[in-house]
Formats: C-alpha cells, sequence, structure tokens
C-alpha cells in the first residue's frame, strides 16, 4: 500500500484500450471506468473517439487518441487529416508517432514542420511519441528539442509496441526537457510502485491499460 503522502494516481492516467480487436462494447467499459476512477483521460483508437467523446460528454476524463500510430510513417498529409478529423469527433489529446525514419536521416525540418502543423491547425494537446528504445542519446535529444521547438504538450516514451517505459529513460526526458513540456511514460506499467518510481522520474502522465488494477493493488490491505 502506498505511503498516506503519495499522490493520487488516478489524474495521471490514460486510460488505454489500443489493441485491435477492441469492441465498441469494451470502449464503454473503458470509458466507465476512466469516470469512475477519474482518471486524466481514456485513450481510444481514432475510430472510437466519437462513442467515448458521446460517453464522457459532461465528465472530467479527457479523450485521447492516437496520429501515425504505431508506426508513425503516413504522410503529413494524412496524419493532419487524421487529427483534424479525431479533433471534430471530440478528441481533445492527441498521441501522435514522430516519423522515426526522418530523424534517423537528419530531416529535421520536415518533422518540425509535420508536429508544428498538428499543433497549429488542431489546437489541441499534442502528445509526441519519440519509441525512445530505437534512439540514440543524440537522436533523442535532437528529437525533443524539435518537438519542443514545434509546439508539442507532452514528450511521450513509447508506443507500447517497441519496448516500455522506463526510470531511466523519464528521466532522460527531464533532463532534456527541463520542465518546459508534460512527459508521458507508456508501456508496461502495471504497479503501483513503478508508477510511483515514474513519478518521481518526472513522468506528468501514464499511459497504461492497467489503470483499476493499479488502484485496486493501492487499497488492498497489507500481508
Amino acid at each position: 500500500m502506498a505511503a498516506p503522502d503519495r499522490p493520487n494516481l488516478a489524474p495521471f492516467i490514460d486510460h488505454t484500450l489500443l489493441i485491435p480487436t477492441a469492441t465498441p462494447d469494451q470502449v464503454a467499459h473503458y470509458c466507465h471506468e476512466a469516470d469512475r476512477f477519474g482518471f486524466a483521460s481514456v485513450c481510444v483508437l481514432p475510430v472510437h473517439v466519437r462513442q467515448a467523446r458521446e460517453l464522457l460528454q459532461g465528465k472530467s476524463p479527457a479523450v485521447t487518441t492516437v496520429i501515425g500510430f504505431p508506426l508513425g510513417a503516413n504522410t503529413s498529409a494524412v496524419k493532419l487529416y487524421e487529427a483534424q478529423e479525431a479533433t471534430d469527433h471530440g478528441a481533445s489529446e492527441l498521441d501522435v508517432v514522430i516519423n522515426l525514419g526522418w530523424l534517423k536521416a537528419g530531416e529535421c525540418d520536415r518533422i518540425y514542420k509535420e508536429m508544428a502543423a498538428l499543433c497549429e491547425e488542431t489546437g489541441q494537446c499534442i502528445k509526441a511519441i519519440l519509441e525512445m528504445a530505437l534512439l540514440n542519446d543524440a537522436e533523442l535529444k535532437l528529437a525533443c528539442e524539435l518537438c519542443m521547438d514545434a509546439g508539442v504538450t507532452f514528450l511521450k516514451t513509447s508506443t507500447g509496441w517497441q519496448g516500455g517505459a522506463t526510470v531511466d529513460g523519464v528521466r532522460r526526458l527531464q533532463a532534456i526537457s527541463q520542465g518546459r513540456v508534460g512527459i508521458k511514460a507508456a508501456g508496461g506499467i502495471r504497479t503501483p510502485d513503478q508508477a510511483y518510481a515514474l513519478i518521481d522520474a518526472g513522468a506528468t502522465r501514464l499511459g497504461t491499460s492497467r489503470g483499476p488494477s493499479i488502484l485496486q493493488q493501492l487499497s488492498a490491505p497489507d500481508e
């Protein structure tokens, strides 16, 4: 059980349902849990945004969706259309996978322009998904700087498809960002200890499908 002075985890959590087999019934269940537990948002695939917005209308959790997920290799025009449509359907937070091929090729201007257009044209909270497991230190620093200069609201560790969040990874993002933007840790977060360690390292949002389980572990009696 967490110490009494530890922060409430619920407002940190994006309750995430990004499996390809997600059904409307599962989306409804996740929205109900997001409202019940007081999570920051429910994170669903673009096709489910309209349903999630309808279910959460007038309630506190935001609706998050993913753009260019999971590879980031869509054209900029497709990403922008996807982001604008998601916004029209009710998403207020957009987790965008950056173009890793452009980053590896040193095409910095294209990354900046793409992310800046998404920020400016949608006016929404943009979380740049960096896929840290695939980047060396220099690439990570460059990606962070480009995304922050473009106006993103958060830097996000990963999609969860190429490795998960680590304390070291969050610390690296914190050292680079120096508080300019939020940090979202995502992938493999299953326990309160993991969640608190990531928050202590600098995470301001946690992406996980295990939010209810994590909170229930906190309320379980000590052995």
